[in-house]
């Protein structure tokens, strides 16, 4: 190969080397130039999210492009605060809010929602779920909302406490007694006890009551009733008593654990006695004597004074009677004897006398509407004693 020939092929290869270089450079000015061209022309977008701004250049024609573009699924619950088929212009702005879900628990029925609500306070008013001033809620109301958040609701309802006997109208959302119990700040003793029970569950309008129940010691000194002895007496007559001795009162020392309900006493237990006196038995003759108005024919005969007297006629029942003669002797258990009330003062009691109309009787009883030459005499029954009525009788005083 001469020096012309090689030459001349460099020449050729230095000249294709340019014609490369040359369109190299002319396509990189051409995609610059276009690149350029793009990013100038496209818009300036704001959008604000959780209240922070964000730029967006963006040749999208509507805002709904713009999320598209970005890969935001809009949700039906979001706020935008542009129709997505809004143009878009440069330097538009737009707001938008995603939906977060939330559980709510109301009173244990569950529902989920979705919101754009800042607060719990603000969606409970977007849910038209009013909140009661006893009512209780977690989170609480200036809480703010976040994704899955679970917000628990017990409504309040009105019912009664019944605390020791005193009653007031109070609010609960408790599920049992003994929730309701705590609720309210009740502490319950060992002893006490509730109705109903702890276990079971509280209802709108219900009472509940809280029984307290304590035991107290109680010592008390009881008197111990003496017991009455009676003996048959042969001499005295019958329906007379005497007394041989007289009773007394024993005194015993009793110990008691008493329970009580609300302060009033429900039972007592006996837990330790003690004789402190012993009692001593009352002694008593009883007479079986009985006693006959008869006269001997000796005593009859042996004559006596006469006189005429004012009488009247008396029973064992009479108003005001005690059926006890002022001598002692009980006329309702000795019917038949002949008995006549008299003024000691004129014929003593025990005398034996004779009245005309009556037969022979003894001086045995008194009367205070009986004075000087009165007397009244005994019958077993009222139809005798008014057939005898008031009338003037002669008498005899048996020596």
């Amino acid at each position: 190969m001469n020096f012309k020939h090689v030459k001349s092929l460099f020449s050729k290869t230095a000249s294709s080397k340019r014609l490369t270089i040359v369109v190299t450079s002319s396509l990189v000015f051409v995609a610059t130039l276009g690149l350029i061209t793009y990013e100038t022309t496209k818009k300036t977008v704001a959008m604000t999210l959780d209240g922070k701004e964000k730029i967006i250049r963006t040749h999208s024609e509507t805002v709904g492009n713009i999320l598209e573009e970005l890969d935001i699924e809009l949700h039906s619950k979001d706020y935008l605060s542009l129709p997505v088929e809004t143009a878009v212009k440069d330097k538009l702005s737009f707001v938008w809010e995603p939906a977060k879900q939330v559980h709510l628990s109301i009173d244990g029925k569950q529902r989920s929602v979705w919101t754009t609500e800042d607060t719990v306070k603000d969606l409970l008013k977007d849910e038209n779920i009013e909140i009661g001033s006893h009512d209780q809620i977690k989170p609480k109301l200036d809480e703010n909302i976040s994704e899955n958040m679970k917000i628990d609701i017990s409504k309040a309802f009105s019912l009664t406490l019944n605390d020791g006997g005193k009653k007031k109208k109070v609010w609960s959302t408790s599920t049992t007694v003994a929730d309701f119990l705590k609720q309210q700040g009740i502490k319950l003793e060992d002893l006490d006890r509730t109705k109903p029970d702890l276990d079971k569950k509280v209802s709108p309008e219900d009472i509940i009551k809280v029984i307290r129940v304590k035991k107290v010691s109680d010592v008390v000194e009881e008197p111990v009733e003496y017991a009455v002895q009676t003996r048959k007496d042969a001499d005295l007559l019958k329906g007379q008593e005497k007394i041989i001795q007289h009773g007394q009162n024993g005194l015993v020392r009793k110990e008691y654990e008493v329970t009580k309900e609300n302060g009033k006493e429900v039972s007592r237990k006996l837990m330790n006695e003690k004789t402190l006196k012993e009692s001593k038995e009352k002694i008593v003759n009883v007479g079986t004597k009985v006693v006959t108005a008869q006269v001997s024919r000796g005593e009859s005969e042996a004559g006596g004074t006469e006189y005429y007297v004012s009488s009247t006629a008396y029973t064992a029942n009479c108003n005001g009677c005690s059926g006890q003669t002022a001598t002692g002797i009980n006329l309702r258990s000795n019917p038949n004897l002949k008995i006549i009330a008299v003024d000691p003062n004129f014929i003593p009691l025990g005398t034996k006398v004779y009245v005309e109309g009556y037969g022979y009787a003894v001086a045995a009883d008194t009367g205070g509407a009986i004075k000087g030459r009165k007397i009244d005499v005994f019958f077993n029954n009222n139809s005798q004693a008014y057939r005898w009525g008031r009338k003037q009788v002669k008498i005899r005083i048996l020596n």
